[in-house]
């Protein structure tokens, strides 16, 4: 088994009794795009602020690129690329000298430096406005060189926080397109907090979900989807009672149904035969016009983690 690029063992840290990271224990291979998952005071910065090394642990470990966070956390700094809670980009610069600035800091020879710059612009749809000022761009494409910035000197392993907060969706979505297609060009692993379903469900292979400084579950999606939310029907038609749910709800293969806008709504224990929920529908009054088959959303299985916790 190839050695993860992130381990942690039972990684804690307190703010006085505020326990924002509890007892973490994650293993993160390398070569994909982790999600970590949770509502805002979770403690996902305060998770990679452990791992780079600029927050000791209260307790518990973490190693990084094979590093450990406290001992050694130089070399995961100059090894990795981060974008946290600011971008850092120098904003009376122009966008190609922020970057020939960072190759600076990190020894890159000039005609490496120039080659990175081209390379990366070119792909992020921002090679036209080099030379712009950075202070007169848009959020959106400040972001964007700030990611480009957090990939510059070549990282194995790059941290982002919450890399489309309060962009619009259409940026948002446009910046998730930009970051999926520089990761899959780049080959580097990706540690990305947030806590946007469609993000993590669009870009990550694996995610973690943390609550209160908790790890809830790892798994991929799918997984994460099998464990906690089931199969899903919607039946669209007409005539539907409460005296339908109330049969539909008494059917063992059945763990929640509801009523939305006239459509049914089912959610299965397992996969399984939808025809005799169908022709109990129809049975009880109902007028059944379409039927639609899927699976639970990241969202839905996310929301049905947070419920649990709480109980």
């Amino acid at each position: 088994m190839p050695e993860p690029i992130i381990k942690t063992e039972h990684l804690s840290r307190s703010f006085g009794t505020i326990k924002a990271v509890d007892d973490l224990s994650l293993e993160v291979p390398a070569g994909i795009v982790f999600g970590f998952l949770g509502p805002n005071g979770a403690g996902k910065t305060t998770t990679i602020h452990l791992l780079l090394g600029l927050l000791d642990p209260t307790r518990g470990n973490a190693r990084v690129l094979g590093y450990d966070s406290h001992d050694q956390a130089g070399e995961i700094r100059a090894r990795c690329g981060a974008l946290l809670e600011f971008a850092g980009l120098y904003e009376r610069l122009s966008a190609e000298d922020n970057l020939d600035l960072y190759g600076r800091i990190y020894h890159m020879p000039a005609p490496d430096r120039r080659a990175r710059i081209k390379e990366l612009l070119t792909h992020l749809d921002l090679w036209d406005r080099r030379k712009d000022r950075v202070g007169k761009w848009s959020r959106g494409m400040k972001q964007k060189l700030a990611v480009a910035r957090a990939l510059f000197h070549h990282p194995p392993l790059i941290f982002l926080d919450e890399p489309t907060a309060g962009f619009d969706p259409v940026a948002a979505a446009a910046l998730r397109n930009d970051l999926a297609a520089l990761v899959g060009r780049e080959g580097v692993t990706v540690f990305l907090n947030t806590h946007n379903l469609t993000e993590a469900e669009k870009l990550c292979a694996q995610v973690g979900v943390i609550r209160e400084g908790k790890l809830l579950k790892v798994g991929n999606p799918d997984e994460l989807r099998m464990n906690t939310g089931g199969p899903q029907a919607e039946i669209v038609g007409h005539g539907f009672s409460e005296q339908t749910l109330s049969l539909l709800r008494e059917r063992p293969e059945v763990a929640h149904a509801e009523l939305q806008n006239s459509h049914i709504l089912i959610e299965l224990r397992k996969e399984g035969e939808i025809g005799p929920l169908v022709s109990l529908i129809v049975q009880s009054g109902g007028e059944v016009e379409d039927i639609r088959r899927g699976k639970a959303s990241l969202e839905d299985v996310f929301l049905t983690m947070m419920e649990e916790e709480k109980k």
